[in-house]
């Protein structure tokens, strides 16, 4: 009975650690998420800010407006690839808190197999025990009968 004590102790703790490991992984995706969507609000703002400047091009644009229009653009791309970075970084930590919730699932899942195993055997070995019983019950009955019969 105290190694199913054990047992269920290390289940407890490991469901502990299996639910914290989660949450820190959703946290991680939620991160990445908003990372992906920020890089996204860049893209498209580069994007209408460079079709802005085509549509003034063709109107016609000073050599000092067309060098700010390119200054901008440049320090958007410097936005988005620094945006890039942090969206890299963002999916390591997905990948390491993933892998961390996968190693604490399967320890968990490890310990429940090890309580599934005793359980079975405590079963068997009561189920055994209880037919003993039986059998020397109706054993006794047997020579009771025999001699009172």
């Amino acid at each position: 009975m105290a190694q199913q004590s054990a047992i269920a102790t290390l289940i407890e703790l490991a469901e502990k650690d299996a639910d914290e490991a989660a949450k820190v992984l959703g946290k991680a995706i939620s991160a990445h998420e908003d990372t992906i969507s920020k890089l996204n609000l860049l893209l498209q703002y580069r994007s209408d800010y460079e079709a802005k400047l085509q549509n003034m091009a063709a109107g016609g644009l000073t050599i000092s407006q067309f060098s700010n229009f390119n200054a901008f653009i440049a320090k958007l791309d410097e936005a988005v690839n620094g945006q890039q970075m942090v969206v890299r970084d963002a999916e390591r930590r997905v990948e390491l808190a993933k892998t961390n919730w996968q190693a604490i699932e399967k320890r968990r899942l490890s310990y429940q197999t090890l309580k599934n195993r005793a359980d079975t055997a405590q079963q068997q070995k009561e189920a055994k025990r209880d037919q003993k019983q039986t059998d020397d019950f109706a054993s006794r009955s047997y020579l009771n009968k025999l001699r009172n019969g």
